[in-house]
């Protein structure tokens, strides 16, 4: 096995979408490649800006805010799960604010929820936010903004 092949297949791995480090060590340890190899991979490809955590970590913070927007606990805990540092998370993460987060993700339930009874209403909104990771006192906040909106 050669760094050439192993390069070959990690372009074919990238080729998907975006990757961590931490994802295409993993990629290549479980093809069978040696340490020593991957290591020589990782660098070709984070030379050619084809690896790069902070890339990734802020197109996944973007791509997650715009389609389904969760906590910024939530979004910590998914980049670390992909490999990426908890600090360079943290970072990416310090400008967002849980309120706005969880506002954006009741906005396409609006529609659909301001047909319910006011109870029933808070329920849906409680247990959405409470499942994408928001703090209770957010929930609350959110609860209260939605039902006093038009």
């Amino acid at each position: 096995m050669t760094v050439e092949k192993a390069y070959q297949k990690a372009l074919g791995y990238l080729s998907k979408s975006p990757k961590t480090i931490r994802q295409m060590k993993k990629y290549l340890t479980d093809k069978g490649y040696d340490g020593n190899i991957i290591d020589q991979v990782i660098v070709q490809l984070s030379n050619f800006n084809y690896l790069d955590d902070r890339a990734f970590a802020r197109g996944f913070i973007e791509s997650r805010i715009r389609y389904k927007p969760k906590s910024v606990f939530a979004l910590g805990f998914e980049l670390r799960k992909k490999g990426i540092d908890p600090a360079l998370a943290e970072e990416l993460l310090s400008v967002y604010k849980d309120e706005e987060l969880a506002l954006k993700a009741v906005e396409t339930k609006k529609q659909a929820w301001n047909s319910l009874d006011e109870s029933e209403c808070r329920k849906k909104i409680m247990n959405y936010l409470r499942y994408r990771g928001f703090d209770y006192s957010v929930c609350q906040t959110v609860c209260r903004i939605f039902q006093t909106e038009p």
